[in-house]
């Protein structure tokens, strides 16, 4: 019995093996494409990247190979007699099933690890590349382009002439409290730092609202993230680590509920006093659209562990359903293997995972039925086992 489990991990770690490699390449190589179209990072920053990319890329690619793996070893036992031979042994299929289902449960938790590892060391890692590349970045698309662009700053120049921008305009959109400002000069040079870009002004004019002042020389510091593409998405439900959700929901429900007070003391008090005018100018539409807005942020910080975990647990679900059907099948043809586990899985299991997460974040149904997809895999490859595989 021994020599058999050996046999099955070995055929499955080779396999998957091969194909984890294969697949996270291609992965990998989409998503320093994206990177290099978003960020307009550059072939340094790109190899840079690559370790920090390695997790998100990983944890999509997990759950497709270990059902190629398994579709494509068990397949072919089957297809060859191997499994019939130890059926007439009086051993159980079980023998060479329960490898394939550990080495999906490890990798399950596996998934689950490179989840968070993306959302904190990956994440974070990838913005440090960007932001400490963003010099490089803007000069490198105004020697091209002659413009670039990001979220709070718009830069048009005539010319680049090595670290000198020829008559330079410098657009700093309103954030905040802040004002909006335009800065044309007659050059301009770039310097960044660990936290800002100094951008050094010659001979130019500084216009912020109906104001106007011309100078000789001036130095505007811009934050990093202000000058870069790249957005602060780390409140994002999607992109908050699991460790930190319930501190992310309180805080949430803290400000609500603060809200809440404050606009109840608002409209209580034309109440008392029986003025009624500011009532009427109230602009309730808004207000309701602001509370609905922070209701959905707390139904999709509500979703995310359920919706994390049980996309890894894919991995287990996928095998639970491409094993036993694989040797009831008993095809050779990996290729036809594998697309005959996949297709059923690509029309039951993503449909519904795709619904219970919609109405999970809109606060419909209860976060946990993101599960159903897991569910009804887990039963149906429950089904196929017993009835399919071990009964014959």
């Amino acid at each position: 019995m021994p020599l058999l489990t050996r046999y099955v991990v070995w055929e499955l770690l080779k396999v998957f093996s091969i194909t984890l490699a294969g697949m996270t390449v291609l992965m990998l190589v989409f998503g320093m494409y994206k990177e290099a179209k978003d960020q307009g990072v550059g072939p340094a920053q790109l190899v840079r990247l690559i370790p920090y990319l390695l997790p998100e890329m990983m944890r999509f690619t997990l759950p497709a190979t270990s059902l190629f793996a398994v579709s494509n070893v068990y397949g072919r036992m089957s297809g060859s007699n191997e499994v019939l031979a130890i059926k007439s042994l009086g051993i159980s299929p079980m023998a060479v099933v329960w490898p394939g289902l550990v080495l999906a449960f490890l990798l399950s938790l596996g998934t689950v690890w490179l989840n968070e590892l993306a959302l904190t060391w990956g994440q974070k890692g990838a913005q440090r590349v960007v932001l400490e590349a963003v010099e490089e970045i803007v000069y490198g698309a105004l020697r091209t382009q002659h413009s670039y662009s990001a979220k709070n700053i718009e830069i048009i120049v005539k010319a680049v002439e090595g670290p000198r921008l020829i008559q330079p305009t410098f657009t700093l959109r309103a954030k905040g409290d802040s004002a909006g400002m335009t800065i044309t000069a007659e050059e301009a040079q770039l310097r960044s730092d660990s936290e800002v870009l100094r951008v050094s002004f010659r001979n130019g004019t500084v216009v912020e609202g109906q104001f106007s002042i011309q100078f000789d020389e001036i130095d505007r510091e811009i934050p990093l993230f202000d000058a870069s593409r790249i957005g602060d998405n780390s409140r994002v439900p999607a992109r908050v680590p699991l460790g930190r959700v319930p501190g992310e929901r309180a805080r949430i429900t803290s400000e609500l509920e603060m809200y809440e007070r404050r606009r109840a003391a608002e409209v209580a008090f034309p109440l008392f006093t029986g003025e009624f005018e500011p009532l009427e100018q109230h602009d309730w539409p808004h207000e309701k659209l602001i509370i609905q807005n922070w209701w959905n942020h707390l139904h999709r910080l509500a979703t995310e562990p359920p919706r994390r975990l049980s996309a890894a647990f894919s991995c287990l679900c996928f095998v639970l359903v491409g094993a036993p059907l694989a040797i009831w099948r008993r095809n050779s043809d990996y290729m036809a293997n594998f697309f005959l586990c996949f297709a059923p899985i690509l029309l039951v299991y993503y449909p519904l995972l795709m619904f219970g997460v919609e109405q999970a974040k809109s606060g419909a149904v209860h976060p946990y039925v993101v599960w159903l997809g897991n569910v009804v895999l887990a039963a149906w490859g429950g089904w196929l086992l017993k009835c399919r595989v071990l009964r014959y």
